[in-house]
């Protein structure tokens, strides 16, 4: 009886975590106007998402900010990591520390600071996307430090220092000995950084051109007035996007997996 009591919590926690997607999928593949009706199961959607130019470019936009927000976050943390890594505990102590203030803070706060200190202090413009990146990297960078400071504790340091011994620069070391044990760490934390990239919303808002939207601005101004079918098309490219994540997360819990099993 305890198993089963413990197997229908289980069931109701994930019921009321995914039934909401579950429904938006449904709906997304409907003629629907507003939730509450299903009319007619139609494709109409999927059409308006990849025929409309509108969302075409804010889709491309969104996902080229992510992969560059990304590519950037992950050499920063992981070169961030090797070397609080290999500091004296008080220069790693303060490094990681410092991680933890724009993981727990919240991202108006964020979006807000990196506002006032590059567009107003420093003067930049926001039409050259500099300070939209630089607001995305800062979110990002803290995850994947912590994405690759496990990695690095589960390492054994003395592979290092013997391929030191034997002959190789420091480079060559960091590049064949340290960064592929590091491989599924950097991998999660760019996994991770794409999607805060993709998520964000209050740090794209103050620091993104008048005339670029992401996938989360422009869903926001969607809901104040923007066309039927623009917004129902919304729902079918929120269900391809938890489909795709749905599809990584499970990929990488396999490669896991297999790695611990190589173990």
């Amino acid at each position: 009886m305890k198993r089963i009591s413990y197997v229908f919590f289980l069931i109701l926690v994930l019921m009321f975590l995914y039934m909401p997607v579950f429904l938006l999928a449904v709906y997304s593949f409907t003629d629907s106007e507003s939730m509450g009706i299903i009319r007619a199961f139609s494709l109409d959607n999927y059409k308006t998402l990849f025929t409309t130019p509108e969302l075409r470019n804010m889709i491309a936009g969104t996902f080229g900010l992510a992969i560059v927000t990304a590519v950037i976050s992950v050499i920063l943390g992981t070169s961030g990591a090797i070397g609080a890594f290999y500091s004296k505990r008080g220069i790693k102590t303060f490094i990681d520390e410092a991680n933890q203030i724009p993981v727990v803070n919240a991202d108006v706060v964020t979006g807000f600071a990196v506002c006032i200190c590059l567009i107003v202090v420093m003067n930049m413009r926001k039409e050259t996307f500099v300070p939209l990146i630089i607001g995305h990297v800062v979110l990002a960078v803290p995850f994947v430090y912590m994405s690759v400071i496990p990695k690095l504790k589960q390492m054994d340091e003395s592979l290092y220092e013997a391929a030191l011994d034997m002959g190789a620069t420091p480079f060559t070391a960091l590049r064949k000995i340290v960064l592929p044990q590091l491989a599924s760490g950097i991998l999660s934390g760019f996994a991770m950084a794409v999607t805060l990239s993709l998520d964000d919303y209050f740090i794209t808002t103050y620091t993104k051109p008048a005339t670029f939207d992401t996938i989360s601005t422009y869903v926001v101004n969607a809901t104040r007035g923007a066309q039927t079918e623009i917004k129902t098309a919304l729902w079918a490219l929120s269900t391809i996007i938890f489909i795709a994540i749905a599809l990584i997360v499970l990929c990488m819990n396999i490669g896991t997996g297999k790695e611990r099993k190589n173990v």
